[in-house]
Parts: C-alpha cells; sequence; structure tokens
C-alpha cells in the first residue's frame, strides 16, 4: 500500500511537473518569445531530457517508414525533427553564457554529454543514413531548387562527414572521442569564466594616477557594493583591464594586471593546460578517423578557404605586408617612450596600450576618455538600430511587455519599412559575473518557413561587456564600444533580415570564414562623419560632436594598424598550429611560443599565455577557423569599397547587401552569393588602402 502510494505520488508529481514546465511548449508571450520570467533552473534538465526523448522518437519514424525515401519524407523531415530539444537548448546555452550560475554550469557539463551522445546516435542510424544516402544518389532526378539542393548536400555531408560510414572499433571511438570532445569544451570556457571571477584587485587613492574618472568612479563603486566604502576595487572584466592597461600611469599595477588576466587558467583549480592537451588530441583522433593527417585539413573542406594551404597563403600574404609597417610603429613607439620617461625604455607588452595611447593623442590629439560624453549608450543605440533604418528600412520598438532574463536586458520589436514583422532583438550591454567576457550575437529561435507557409521570424540578442552607469553617470562608451557594438549589430542583422525557407540554413548559419562579413562591415560606418553626425551628442548639453573630435576619429582611424593586424594574425597562427598537429603535444606555453613566432611582437613573458583563455577555439566553435576574421576583413573592406564609390548609404547599394548577403543565409556557396554582390572575387587591395597600407 505505501509503495503504490509512493508511486502514485511520483506521478502526480512528475505530470505536475511537466504541465508547468514552460519549456514543454509553444510559448504564448507577446511574439511568441521566450518566458523568461516563468522558468527556473530546475526546468532545464527536464526540458533537454524530454526534448531528447521526443526527437529520438521523431528520428525513428522518418529512419523506420515503410514509404521509399524522398526529399520530403526524408530530408525535409530530418530538418524539422527535434524541435521541441531545439526550443530549450537555444534558451539553455545561450543564457548559460549570459546569466550562469553554478548549477547551469554543472547542469551544462551533463546536458552536453548527453546532447552529444544523441547527436552521435542520429549520425551512427544506420536505416536513417540509409535513407539519405539513398536520396543522395538520386539527386540529379529530383529537379530541386538552389535552397533544396543545399539543404540535401548539408545533410548527406552530417552524415558522411560524421560518422555515418564507419563501422566496428572505428565507430565506437568517434562516438567516445565526441563525447569526450564535448565535455572538454563545455569545461574549458567554464574554467576561463570562474578563474575570471576569482580576481579582484583592492587600491588605494595613491594607486590611481593617470586613471580617467569614469574608471576610478566604477571602482569606487564597485567597492562600495562590495563593504569597503572609501577603497577601490578593479577586476579582470574586460572594459576595467582595458581602460587600466591604457590609462594607469603605474608601470608596476600595469605588470600586475597584464600577468594577473595573461597568466589565467595556466596554474592551479581552473588551469586549462590538460584541457588543451586533451581537446587538441581528440580533435587529431577525430581527422584521422576520416582519413585526414590534421585537423585544419578535416575542418576546412567546407570553409571559403577549403584547404590549410589557402588559410596559411592569407595569413603569410598579410604578415609580409604589414609587417614592415608594425617594425616602423614600434620603433616610433618606443622613441616616443622613451622621450616621455627621460630615458631609454625597452617596451613591454604591458607598456603598448599606455604609450600607444598617449602617442596617438599627441599625434593627433586623440583620447578615448574625451569622447566619452559623446558616446551615451542610449543615443549610440538610437545612431547604430538608424544605421539599419537608413540602409534597409527597419524600425525599432522597445517592448516593456516582452520577458527578459536580466534586469540589465531590453528587448525590441523590428519591423520593416512597410510595418511588416520583422522580429525581435535583445540587448544585453554590461558585465556581471554571471556573463563570460567578451562580445557576442545569438538566437533564442531562428527564422524559417512553417509547415503551413507562415515565415517564423527570428529572435536575436547581443550581449556584450560595456563600461556600466555609475550612480552619477550613464554608460559612456569609447569609439572602441562603439564600433564592438557595429559588430555585434552587424551579426544581428544578418540574423533578423534572414529569409530563408530552413531553420538551418538562416542567418548566420553560413561558412565560418564567412559569417563575419555583415559584423566587420557595418564597422566601416565609425569612421564616416555622415553617419556619426546623426547621433554623437554630449550627454550633458545635447551639443553635437564638435567636428574637430570627427575628424580626429577619422584621422587616426589608420593609427597602429599594422600592430592590430599583427595581433590578429598571431590568433589565427597560434589557432593553426594547434589544428595541424600530426602528434599529441606535451609542453602546451612551449608550443605556442614557437607557434607564434612567425609574427612575435614581444619577446614571450614567463608564466603568461593565450592558448588557456583562447575560448574561441577550445570552447567557441572557431577551431581551425580564427583566420575568418581576417579572411571576413578582406571581404568587409572590398564590400564597403562600393559603398564609398556608390555613397554609404546608397538605397541601391544597400538592397544589393541586404538580397543577397544578409537575407540568404547559407542557402549557397558563400562565393556565389558574394560575387552576385560585388560583381566580382575580392582581392587584399581595398584593406590594405583602408589600414593606409598602401595608397589609393
Amino acid at each position: 500500500m505505501k509503495r503504490k502510494f509512493l508511486t502514485l505520488l511520483t506521478l502526480t508529481t512528475l505530470i505536475m511537473s511537466q504541465a508547468q514546465n514552460p519549456l514543454f511548449k509553444e510559448y504564448t508571450t507577446p511574439l511568441g518569445t521566450v518566458p523568461f520570467n516563468e522558468i527556473k533552473t530546475s526546468h532545464y534538465e527536464e526540458a533537454i531530457d524530454r526534448g531528447i526523448r521526443l526527437a529520438k522518437e521523431e528520428i525513428k519514424a522518418i529512419a523506420n517508414q515503410k514509404e521509399a525515401p524522398t526529399f520530403e519524407n526524408t530530408i525535409v523531415a530530418l530538418e524539422n525533427a527535434g524541435k521541441d530539444l531545439e526550443r530549450v537548448e537555444l534558451v539553455f546555452f545561450n543564457l548559460n553564457e549570459a546569466n550562469s550560475n553554478p548549477e547551469m554550469m554543472e547542469i551544462a557539463v551533463r546536458a552536453s554529454a548527453k546532447l552529444s551522445d544523441y547527436s552521435t546516435s542520429v549520425i551512427m542510424n544506420q536505416k536513417l543514413w540509409k535513407r539519405v544516402k539513398a536520396v543522395y544518389d538520386s539527386r540529379a532526378t529530383l529537379n530541386l531548387c538552389t535552397e533544396d539542393s543545399m539543404l540535401l548536400d548539408n545533410a548527406y555531408r552530417q552524415f558522411a562527414e560524421n560518422g555515418a560510414e564507419l563501422k566496428g572499433k572505428d565507430r565506437d571511438a568517434y562516438r567516445k572521442i565526441v563525447a569526450e570532445l564535448s565535455e572538454l569544451t563545455t569545461r574549458f570556457g567554464q574554467n576561463v569564466l570562474k578563474e575570471l571571477n576569482t580576481y579582484q584587485i583592492w587600491l588605494t587613492k595613491d594607486d590611481l594616477a593617470g586613471l580617467p574618472e569614469s574608471s576610478v568612479s566604477a571602482a569606487a563603486q564597485a567597492a562600495k557594493e562590495a563593504g569597503r566604502d572609501g577603497e577601490y576595487l578593479f577586476t579582470l572584466a574586460q572594459p576595467t583591464y582595458m581602460a587600466f592597461m591604457k590609462f594607469s600611469a603605474r608601470r608596476d599595477l600595469r605588470e600586475k594586471m597584464y600577468r594577473l588576466y595573461c597568466g589565467r587558467n595556466i596554474k592551479g583549480e581552473f588551469s586549462n593546460l590538460d584541457n588543451i592537451r586533451r581537446i587538441t588530441e581528440l580533435r587529431l583522433q577525430l581527422a584521422k578517423l576520416f582519413g585526414y593527417d590534421t585537423y585544419a585539413a578535416y575542418a576546412l573542406k567546407h570553409r571559403m578557404a577549403e584547404n590549410v594551404e589557402n588559410v596559411y597563403k592569407l595569413l603569410d600574404q598579410l604578415r609580409e605586408a604589414y609587417r614592415p609597417a608594425e617594425r616602423k610603429e614600434i620603433a616610433d613607439l618606443t622613441q616616443f617612450a622613451s622621450a616621455v620617461e627621460g630615458k631609454p625604455i625597452t617596451l613591454q607588452p604591458w607598456d603598448y596600450s599606455y604609450y600607444s595611447n598617449k602617442l596617438k593623442k599627441a599625434r593627433f590629439d586623440f583620447d578615448e576618455e574625451e569622447l566619452r560624453p559623446y558616446f551615451e549608450l542610449s543615443n549610440v543605440i538610437d545612431g547604430v538600430f538608424g544605421l539599419a533604418t537608413k540602409l534597409y528600412g527597419l524600425k525599432f520598438t522597445e517592448r516593456k511587455d516582452i520577458q527578459v532574463y536580466h534586469p540589465d536586458v531590453k528587448a525590441f520589436e523590428v519591423d520593416g519599412p512597410d510595418g511588416e514583422y520583422i522580429g525581435v532583438i535583445y540587448t544585453d550591454f554590461f558585465p556581471r559575473e554571471s556573463k563570460r567576457p567578451g562580445a557576442w550575437m545569438t538566437e533564442f529561435k531562428p527564422q524559417f518557413i512553417t509547415a503551413n507557409g507562415e515565415n517564423s521570424r527570428p529572435h536575436v540578442s547581443i550581449v556584450m561587456n560595456f563600461t556600466k552607469p555609475t550612480a552619477d553617470k550613464p554608460s559612456l562608451l569609447t569609439p572602441y564600444e562603439v564600433e564592438t557594438f557595429l559588430h555585434e549589430f552587424g551579426h544581428a542583422l544578418h540574423g533578423l533580415l534572414a529569409n530563408t525557407h530552413y531553420a538551418s540554413m538562416s542567418g548566420t548559419s553560413v561558412y565560418r570564414d564567412f559569417v563575419e562579413l555583415p559584423s566587420q562591415f557595418n564597422e566601416n560606418y565609425l569612421t564616416e562623419k555622415e553617419f556619426l553626425d546623426g547621433f554623437a551628442k554630449h550627454y550633458v548639453t545635447g551639443e553635437p560632436i564638435p567636428q574637430a573630435f570627427v575628424d580626429k576619429i577619422i584621422n587616426s582611424a589608420q593609427y597602429a594598424a599594422a600592430y592590430a593586424c599583427m595581433r590578429q594574425l598571431m590568433f589565427g597562427y597560434l589557432d593553426m598550429a594547434w589544428h595541424t598537429i600530426k602528434a599529441p603535444v606535451d609542453d602546451v606555453l612551449a608550443f605556442e611560443d614557437a607557434a607564434i613566432k612567425p609574427v612575435e611582437i614581444f619577446p614571450p613573458i614567463e608564466g603568461c599565455a593565450v592558448s588557456p583563455q583562447f575560448n574561441h577555439i577550445f570552447s567557441g566553435g572557431y577551431a581551425a577557423g580564427y583566420y575568418s576574421y581576417k579572411w571576413a576583413e578582406v571581404l568587409d573592406a572590398d564590400a564597403f569599397s562600393l559603398f564609398k564609390k556608390n555613397g554609404i548609404f546608397d538605397k541601391k547599394t544597400a538592397d544589393s547587401f541586404r538580397t543577397n548577403i544578409l537575407m540568404k543565409g547559407g542557402t549557397e556557396h558563400p562565393a556565389v552569393l558574394y560575387r552576385r554582390f560585388r560583381g566580382q572575387d575580392p582581392t587584399i587591395d581595398a584593406l590594405l588602402v583602408r589600414d593606409g597600407i598602401k595608397k589609393q
């Protein structure tokens, strides 16, 4: 009797839990947005488990159907399978990046393993694979449109290149590799966030020489909130760290901050060295299972670059073009620093931002802090959103009835020029302990066409770590932060303007080395007076930014371009080095030193490294893909040169960019899309001209 009562009680609890879990059903909120207020952390894991169970049932039904395989009953059915699972994944994993907690982090580790096992089970389903292959083998007779053909190609590759044809021990090895990689990459990212949050640097008034009022005020506010009024609390959060390195006159403290920031995740509880060794070893094993010598060769097969040789060709070409200018920049900076100090100075990496900022001010009378009052966040939002209005006719309306996941977050409805509903964009601008560092765009819902022909519009989000407002000042941005906003908003437009039939190919679901084109294209507007004049005004007086200040931004745009390029190349070479290994690496730090030698700017600093915090390649999906930023930079400079020629707000050129790039997603090969927009293949010439390396 007691057992029966417990069974009934458990069943009742389960039924009530399912009825109350908002992730189990379609949302009935305004515009079908995520009901964040109703979701509890405990809801996620049960929703993921349920989603996996339902997805498995859908996959089983597709694989076991008696009808002969067709494009509709196999490929389209496969595309539409797992929607319940996708709904919870898009919420959980996005919030685990932007508003996490220890419980969510542990769920992420468990969920990643379950999801990896589910994905592998789909790929290894031989009945399903045979159906996909049968449709693919008959593709010449199907008379498919371009988008359907791409969906079929993607489905076939998803199986063929992820183990469907593996047998016996190789199949078992694949399963184990994928599962372990999923767990390790998740833990890598968590370690970065966890260690970052452990750093508190307490300073006194005597330690603040050179720091701008905005940094001092923020540090005082942080100390006050921590119960130590009268002191100053600095962390390694990106805006705090960058401002400190740029302005602190205390070389000893800059060195301390640098060593802390660049020494993260090397020792102790949150060390990532073992994770790096194992991740790269497993990726190499994975590549070898498919007959490739390196992971990069395996990963690049379906990128614009196509192969390792083409990536190194670009990196080497840019290195040779920029190296002479970078060496001159460093020599000039060394001479300047020595003059400032009245004695010879050997520049160290913790000196670069400080003296570079001083030289920039001396040469162009440019001080980013001086410009902050003209870039108050709400005005910048109007300006950046207004760019989309001028180019594409979009309108943005804040919707306070849409639930958000944190009080800092705002939601906006986006409508088209004729009033048609385009989508929703969330903005999340300020750092907090629950958010990882950096800036990114993501989506809570992709665009796609439903079974009844409805164009289901996307919900996207842009997440950043800008300078927070204080008790007496709003959030005032530097030009660099405005550029970051423009960048992520470019990604958001790629998602918002998507107009494809299938979710798996909409928006930013494109080749890795093509995805940064819309974002980096947007950055070009920061140096355009016509753009700045539209929103940059003093947050107190309302006066527009003086022409002299606009000229400073424009005239200083090429300053240190060679250094910036070489730094990006360093990340690219390091990424490629890790993913072109042919044997496991033991000494992570020595390997890194050798990998970046071709683009080394400063000698290595003992106890400092990039790899242990390199989220992009060890946790963020850019493995063998970090070169994409420079690849896309070539594209964006080439693309913007057409706008410069026709007018930066030229309607015809903007329409072409929207219809041929932003709306198409991954429905065609990006080289085809780009040529259709530009009328030619890109060259590095426009980039060299923009950066002042080559005269026009």
